[in-house]
């Protein structure tokens, strides 16, 4: 093709830089539904990864709710979520410096009035409260809550429900406790009940949540408390009343997460059985896959093979209805009677907040998470638009599209073979970009993405993290290892006693498929990943010798030290994903890389955010030591005042560039960027293969 230049894979020049990334990008989280009002919480990396409650009034266009300098994040289970809720106009959440509880109430012209606090401050409480999984009980002018108390130093935080009265005269005063853990309370329309989910330890609340439904009295406290279902080998998600009073919630007593609801005497009618997950793992406050839009209408989302699909239920007919919408990824799915409103993705369009009418099935996009206003600083769209245009938010996605024609690369869904006879699941990305191709003969470099959680998924959701590496010339393989969501309960268990092992071996055998294929070069494969990927990272590079260079952003690489940290919500988690500790010591031995440091056959990168709370530093610190002792090439690099995920724009902008640095420079590849390097130790110890010349 005329103009098409022939170079080396890995060599590419790429307008999908790491400025574009971090200027062009937020992070949707959370969405809600009050009347024809839409609300999402928004992260804004230039912002220090500020989390801001955004709104769009009616259809209009986005503005902010939440003033500076207020952060509207909750550090209940760490890991948050659900830290914000609306009804009626009036925005509550939970502000991240002092974790208190404020509301803010929208005006006659659609301005918002200051946070005013409604939960004391720690220090006149005398106590260390966090909030999270905010409901409203309008009829009692109060909030339901999930409290985690931090009083007692030195030992494990309590969990309870709580009311919050709106009045400011009344203390917290606590409704349900006694379980570990607590989440989705929800009250009835008529205010007459309150269902929860609640779990205790060793499980997880994707084991076995239970649902539990009581009364509410007169005076707002509890009684008559019932156990619904869950427990035992079941797992309860999003309990949720339609408008008559019935109780719905997902379960997964067949394998599957299927929507059921509480009939007549107390019977468990299963609604739409299915081979699909309508819910997913526990990992946040605030997620949702289905809502009413009335008594007999739901609107849900469900997973097949790792791809999410929109469906209508009729709860009178047992009817369902696929609804076609080009979306792959639908999350905090909001429904009224007119609208539905979700967090959702697909393989050409970024993560946006979706409004779709139920009228007429129409869509649009009243939020995307790469704003092309931002992103035109590119070279191939710098005189598509005058900078001073406005776009309807609806039109960025298009825009998008027409900006990056040619450098975007489509995500195959493959499934690949596995250790024990079984198969794994992956998103496959060829190298993509318009401009060049590579020399006749050679397979590129392939970059083996590994998701955290470990019980999360990866998507086909466009990413311009992994459009970074494929228009640069690498192939990209996103791995959905076994105990990944999305794929019933069986997959998801069979991480169970395995961690550190089973999803490594995973990985191993998905980059050996590329090569088995010709769609990787054996000599040029690397590894890279996030917290439980990032674990997964460092076994990969240290007990098979498959990659040739590993990236590991906030990894544990000794476990035996985490057996005794975990914060409370994954302080037993260990012990199905491992073994009992301390009895089976020998298990957290044998996957902790520290220990074997003498067999890591590449270079590793290791990056870690020094204000992690979940992962501690010291995980990358202390293998940092044992490389140098054991003279291996490596880098470390810490961030200051970065948490378990990296939130502030010049940082997330170093650790992509800093990667594709070490990749390139293990790889023996030229990148076409002008980066700033990195501090590799024993770097004379780095055997890059040669590149053939073009």
């Amino acid at each position: 093709m005329a103009g098409v230049k022939t170079a080396p894979f890995g060599s590419w020049k790429s307008p999908i830089t790491a400025d574009v990334i971090v200027e062009s990008t937020v992070r949707l989280g959370k969405v809600c539904l009050d009347g024809d009002d839409v609300y999402w919480l928004e992260t804004r990396p230039e912002q220090a990864g500020r989390d801001m409650v955004v709104c769009s009034l009616s259809g209009g266009l986005a503005q902010d709710v939440t003033p500076v300098p207020f952060n509207a994040r909750t550090r209940v289970h760490e890991f948050g979520g659900g830290a914000f809720s609306v009804q009626d106009g009036k925005v509550y959440f939970s502000n991240a410096v002092d974790q208190r509880i404020y509301r803010q109430i929208k005006r006659s012209d659609g301005t918002f009035s200051d946070p005013e606090p409604l939960t004391p401050e720690p220090q006149s409480s005398g106590r260390h409260l966090r909030f999270a999984d905010i409901a409203c009980d309008p009829g009692r002018q109060r909030l339901i809550c999930v409290q985690e108390d931090h009083s007692q130093h030195g030992a494990e935080p309590v969990n309870s429900l709580v009311s919050v009265w709106l009045d400011g005269e009344r203390s917290i005063e606590t409704l349900a406790c006694g379980f570990d853990f607590y989440s989705f309370p929800r009250v009835s329309p008529d205010g007459s009940k309150l269902a929860w989910l609640c779990w205790k330890h060793p499980d997880m609340p994707w084991d076995a949540a239970e649902l539990w439904v009581a009364s509410i009295k007169p005076d707002g406290s509890l009684s008559d408390q019932e156990h619904i279902a869950g427990g035992g080998h079941e797992a309860i998600f999003q309990p949720e009343w339609a408008s008559d009073g019935t109780l719905h919630f997902v379960c997964d007593r067949t394998g599957w997460w299927n929507i059921y609801r509480l009939g007549e005497q107390g019977r468990i009618e299963p609604l739409c059985k299915m081979s699909a997950e309508f819910g997913m793992p526990q990992w946040y406050f605030g997620q949702a896959t289905y809502g009413f839009a009335s008594a007999e209408s739901i609107f849900c989302a469900f997973c097949r093979q790792g791809i999410w699909h929109l469906g209508e239920l009729n709860t009178s007919t047992g009817q369902f209805i696929p609804v076609d919408i080009p979306f792959q990824e639908i999350t905090s799915l909001r429904v009224n009677n007119h609208c539905l409103v979700f967090r959702g993705g697909s393989p050409v369009e970024p993560i946006a907040v979706v409004q779709v009418d139920i009228a007429d099935g129409s869509w649009k996009i009243l939020r995307s998470s790469l704003l092309s206003e931002r992103a035109r600083g590119m070279e191939q769209v710098a005189d598509s638009c005058p900078l001073s245009a406005r776009l309807e938010r609806a039109q960025e996605a298009a825009f998008l599209r027409d900006a990056l024609q040619g450098y975007l690369s489509e995500p195959e869904a493959i499934e690949f073979p596995t250790g024990g006879a079984l198969s794994a699941h992956a998103f496959y990305y060829k190298p993509q970009n318009k401009d060049f191709s590579a020399p006749a003969g050679l397979a590129p470099p392939a970059l083996v993405r590994v998701h955290g959680g470990p019980n999360n998924a990866t998507t086909s959701t466009l990413d311009l993290m992994v459009q970074y590496w494929t228009s640069r010339g690498f192939a990209v393989l996103d791995v959905n290892y076994g105990g990944s969501s999305g794929f019933g309960r069986a997959y998801r268990e069979r991480l169970k006693g395995k961690w550190g092992v089973l999803e490594v071996e995973d990985c191993v055998n998905g980059a050996l498929y590329l090569v088995g294929k010709g769609l990787a070069d054996a000599k040029r494969l690397a590894i890279c990943g996030g917290s439980a990927g990032g674990y997964a990272t460092i076994n990969a590079v240290t007990f098979h010798d498959v990659f040739s260079s590993g990236a590991a952003q906030f990894g544990v690489s000794d476990m035996e030290a985490m057996a005794g940290y975990f914060h409370k919500f994954e302080a037993r988690y260990l012990e199905s994903m491992i073994g009992p500790w301390p009895e089976r010591r020998d298990l957290y031995v044998a996957c902790s890389a520290i220990n074997f440091v003498e067999r890591i056959g590449c270079p590793l990168i290791l990056l870690h955010g020094l204000d992690d709370t979940i992962v501690p530093p010291d995980q990358s610190e202390r293998l940092a030591e044992r490389l140098r002792a054991c003279s291996k090439p490596f880098a470390y690099l810490p961030f200051a005042g970065e948490p378990h995920v990296f939130r502030k724009d010049r940082n997330v902008k170093r650790a992509l560039e800093a990667e594709l640095y070490f990749h390139c420079q293990a790889l023996g590849l030229t990148p076409a960027d002008q980066l700033e390097p990195v501090g590799i130790e024993n770097r004379d110890k780095l055997k890059p293969q040669a590149v053939p010349a073009t």
